[in-house]
């Protein structure tokens, strides 16, 4: 098997608004890309990465907020209660943080790196964590959920973003900008 060199792609590459398509048959190579997945969520100091975020266009995320790591494959939230805001981070759009409003607890359904389902059942931070990998595998941002006067803000950084990072490794220096980089 050819060795699989994984980068972060950043605001601006198509790749990050495709939605994922599901994972039908998990093989070695699942199991050895969410392996590097997790190596290099951990080397850019996040709490959770989705393959979409690699130009990898399968259902697949990591998540590690301190607690053990999960990798996950197709998850879907099946149940939401409550509702949290946080100031929410992407190691996608560095050195941006939004304020995002999402279930304060879910249960979701996934599967593990060796096909044996799972359902998980999550509160505050780690919710927030899997919502947010779970959105980019739907192709969607923190800056989606951008009020207006936030866009205007960001605006600037997102072009800049768009100009200097597309489709680029993303720095380590611009991973410990917010409070929590997912």
């Amino acid at each position: 098997m050819p060795e699989t060199v994984l980068k972060i792609k950043t605001f601006g590459a198509p790749a990050l608004r495709q939605k994922a398509k599901p994972v039908d048959e998990i093989t070695e190579y699942h199991r050895e890309i969410l392996s590097k997945m997790a190596g290099l969520m951990y080397s850019s100091l996040g709490i959770g990465l989705a393959a979409s975020q690699l130009g990898i266009n399968q259902a697949m995320i990591v998540v590690d907020i301190g607690s053990g790591l999960y990798k996950l494959i197709n998850p879907k939230v099946v149940k939401k209660e409550g509702q949290q805001i946080n100031k929410e981070g992407c190691l996608s759009v560095p050195s941006i943080c939004i304020k995002v409003k999402r279930a304060k607890k879910v249960m979701l359904v996934a599967k593990d790196e060796n096909g044996k389902p799972l359902t998980i059942e999550a509160q505050d931070l780690l919710a927030c964590v899997l919502q947010h990998e779970i959105d980019h595998l739907r192709g969607r941002l923190i800056v989606d959920y951008a009020s207006l006067l936030d866009r205007l803000k960001i605006g600037r950084k997102l072009k800049e973003l768009k100009r200097k990072f597309k489709d680029e490794e993303l720095p380590e220096s611009k991973t410990k900008s917010c409070q929590l980089q997912l």
